[in-house]
């Protein structure tokens, strides 16, 4: 079986490079965020996600965007408060075509003016894509 009822590919954890024991922070949750995918990382950090006033440093963020959401550049930034340093930040956007979706160039901007770099883009779900943003490694 390669997908859960919601959609979300069973397989997320290694998709994202979730493992047991990570610390991930969701930040941006709405009624209309996938369950599924949302299980799917619970699973696979073998814990529920933690939110925005969690406190402590994660490993990763997992940031629910979408288009009327604000300023992407700001979201980001925040969004970095609690990351470990060589964590990542996965952005999750309805995929283009759904409402709300965001265009990718919007990422491909707000990244480095954010201080990131985008890594990758994976269609994670029927609805939503998941792009890898990530500090670049310093000297």
């Amino acid at each position: 079986m390669s997908s859960t009822a919601g959609g979300a590919d069973v397989q997320v954890g290694d998709r994202l490079g979730f493992k047991p024991g990570m610390v991930v922070q969701e930040l941006g949750w709405d009624e209309d965020v996938d369950d599924a995918l949302r299980v799917a990382i619970e699973d696979a950090i073998d814990s529920d996600m933690v939110d925005g006033d969690h406190g402590d440093v994660v490993d990763a963020v997992v940031l629910w965007w979408r288009d009327e959401d604000g300023d992407l550049v700001d979201a980001l930034v925040d969004s970095l408060t609690d990351l470990v340093g060589g964590g990542s930040i996965w952005l999750m956007c309805p995929k283009v075509g759904r409402p709300q979706a965001v265009d990718p160039s919007d990422i491909a901007e707000a990244a480095p003016v954010a201080g990131l770099s985008t890594t990758t883009t994976v269609a994670i779900s029927k609805d939503w894509s998941a792009t890898k943003l990530v500090a670049p490694k310093t000297r």
